[in-house]
């Protein structure tokens, strides 16, 4: 057994003697240095969801869709089948090692007799073992490290989506619920309208055209009332199938528009996305990786060097199989060098340097996409500030236009024409606020989700 640890050392010695895998060197950055437009914002972009969502009831839906979502169960499985092959991977850095034991008994004729042999075996060896002289195995698990971070960077790509997507889903509901509420405001209204003009008619101070437009006003109202309801089913739906089961039974009461359920996020600059973006860490992970793969490409032109031993005892007796002189050895070194292979040599390398050179292009445009989706959410921040502030003066303007129709049309100064222009006019606002509202939060959330989701 003496004989066989120097093997062992000398093959330690010799693991990650040399590499050639190639320097990676620095990848140009496509972008700009800075953001455009407004970059300031109350919360930094790596916050917490729980502390970016200040909804309590959006709190306890994502945590909902993060125990139990098919898709998120999916990616984290994803990661462990990804673990255990870098395991396999890295497992061919180190010998293996096996123990054996025997006991055999034959018979054979002899002689006109028969002759008994025994024989007993007990041995300890060493498996096929490859001396990682020019780096190939150590290039193979450098490639599979890389591989398994890249699809952990995609586990949390997958987490910040469906955040974002649940966060998106349930401002979508809060906008329907305020919808379906002015609706149904406008159409009580119109009811109580349409009473009031029926007994007019029947008086015959209104004339059947003005009882016409009072229905329409009333089936439209109506009408979207019953379109903003299916749309809620189909949100409820969609957050049902979020969660993967049922929403919880006590939900805490929810936010509305007006009150803050996202908090306001600010960019900070490019360069922050580097290691904040998952999607762009897992490009960069699949880029090293493929980077790894030239330097196996380029060890496989190089001798193989592999290394089998065993040594054990062995006797006829067993009873003397502890004795001195029963003592086995074997060691089998063997070289390989490639001959007539080059071309399927080359061929591979080529692959290897093509995979690079495209990772490359998908870890720039990775880039690309994360700044574009984030200068799209400043503008949008900025545009919809302005549109919000006008159509809330523009709410308030319709609302007193139609109560000074009213009353003209009270003293017989307008005809009802006027009271119904200004309503629908008052209306329309109104579900227009909401709508702007709705995109201003969706848009802080893609914002917060293109920045990095503060995971």
């Amino acid at each position: 057994m003496h004989k066989f640890l120097p093997v062992v050392v000398i093959a330690f010695l010799f693991t990650n003697s040399c590499s050639f895998i190639p320097e990676l060197g620095a990848v140009r950055f496509p972008v700009s240095r800075k953001f455009p437009g407004d970059t300031t914002g109350a919360v930094p972009p790596d916050i917490a969801w729980r502390k970016f969502f200040t909804d309590p009831r959006l709190r306890v839906l994502v945590e909902t869709a993060l125990a139990n979502n098919s898709d998120l169960r999916t990616a984290v499985l994803n990661v462990e089948r990804s673990r255990a092959q870098y395991a396999i991977s890295r497992s061919g850095l180190f010998p293996g090692v096996f123990g054996t034991g025997s006991a055999e008994r034959s018979r054979r004729l002899q002689n006109g007799g028969a002759a008994t042999a025994n024989n007993y075996e007990l041995k300890v060896g060493m498996t096929s073992y490859e001396l990682d002289l020019f780096g190939r195995i150590h290039s193979l698990n450098q490639s599979a490290l890389n591989r398994f971070l890249a699809t952990d960077a995609g586990r949390v790509g997958v987490q910040i989506s469906l955040v974002a997507e649940v966060a998106s889903q349930y401002i979508t509901e809060r906008a329907l619920l305020e919808q379906i509420e002015v609706a149904g405001q406008t159409r009580d209204g119109m009811n109580a309208a349409y009473d009031i003009m029926l007994r007019r008619r029947d008086a015959g101070t209104v004339s059947d055209v003005e009882m016409s437009s009072v229905e329409v006003q009333r089936q439209t109202a109506e009408a979207d009332l019953a379109a903003f309801r299916q749309q809620l089913r189909q949100i409820n739906n969609s957050l049902v199938f979020l969660t993967s089961g049922s929403l919880p039974s006590s939900l805490p009461k929810g936010r509305s528009l007006d009150d803050q359920i996202v908090a306001d996020v600010r960019a900070g600059t490019p360069s922050d996305l580097l290691w904040r973006r998952p999607d762009i860490r897992e490009a960069e992970f699949q880029l090293r990786s493929a980077n790894a793969d030239i330097g196996a490409a380029r060890a496989a032109y190089f001798p193989r060097v592999t290394l089998t031993a065993e040594g054990g005892i062995a006797s006829n007796r067993f009873s003397n199989l502890f004795s001195n002189g029963t003592g086995t050895f074997n060691f089998n070194p063997q070289i390989s060098v490639p001959i007539f292979a080059g071309a399927r040599l080359d061929a591979n390398l080529d692959v290897a340097e093509i995979s690079k050179k495209i990772e490359i292009v998908n870890y720039q445009k990775a880039i690309q996409n994360a700044f574009r989706e984030v200068a799209d959410g400043l503008a949008g921040r900025s545009g919809l500030a302005a549109q919000i502030a006008a159509n809330e003066r523009l709410v308030e303007a319709q609302r007193k236009r139609a109560q000074l129709a009213t009353s003209r049309y009270d003293q017989g100064v307008d005809s009802y024409f006027e009271v119904l222009t200004a309503m629908l006019d008052h209306y329309a606002a109104r579900q227009r606020l909401i709508q702007l509202r709705m995109a201003r939060e969706i848009n802080s959330v893609s914002l917060y989700k293109a920045l990095g989701g503060g995971w």
